[in-house]
């Protein structure tokens, strides 16, 4: 069994996210999506509510569970029998910083490679932190989040 990681906040869960995780469901047996629990970040969403979506939304996908993670990701990798992470990335910025993470991951267990997903075309675009800008401002970012983390958004930032 191939077993694979994709780690990260999901702060919120994107469709460039979705279709990542819908690329890797044809490649991997299992895909564990860990949602980053990092004291040091400020998060609009909850751990829960960021797993609460993404299990909403993955649902289809017979592979797939979403888990939470507070600690190092190679470690949940070893703790969870997964030799793999996953990393969507989006242009050349996006690939230097995950490159030098994935150096750093295999330093720290040599047993864990990275393998790295380039987003499609029309989600290069897409980050969770323009996203929460353009909701705050009532932007509209329907083409950038599923309907339910639309409403989520909505109704996140009305209070």
């Amino acid at each position: 069994m191939n077993k694979a990681v994709f780690p990260g906040s999901f702060d919120p869960p994107t469709l460039g996210h979705l279709n990542i995780i819908e690329r890797a469901c044809s490649i991997f047996d299992e895909i564990d999506v860990v949602v980053a629990v990092n004291p040091e970040k400020h998060y609009l969403f909850s751990a829960d509510e960021r797993v609460e979506m993404l299990t909403e939304l993955t649902k289809k996908f017979a592979n797939v569970k979403i888990h939470v993670w507070n600690s190092l990701i190679v470690d949940y990798a070893r703790i969870n029998g997964a030799s793999i992470l996953l990393r969507g990335i989006r242009n050349a910025t996006d690939f230097a910083y995950e490159f030098d993470l994935s150096l750093i991951n295999h330093s720290l267990n040599n047993k864990i490679d990275t393998i790295f997903i380039p987003c499609e075309q029309k989600y290069v675009l897409i980050k969770s932190s323009t996203i929460k800008e353009l909701a705050k401002f009532g932007g509209d970012i329907s083409q950038m989040v599923p309907d339910l983390v639309a409403e989520k958004l909505r109704e996140k930032l009305k209070n």
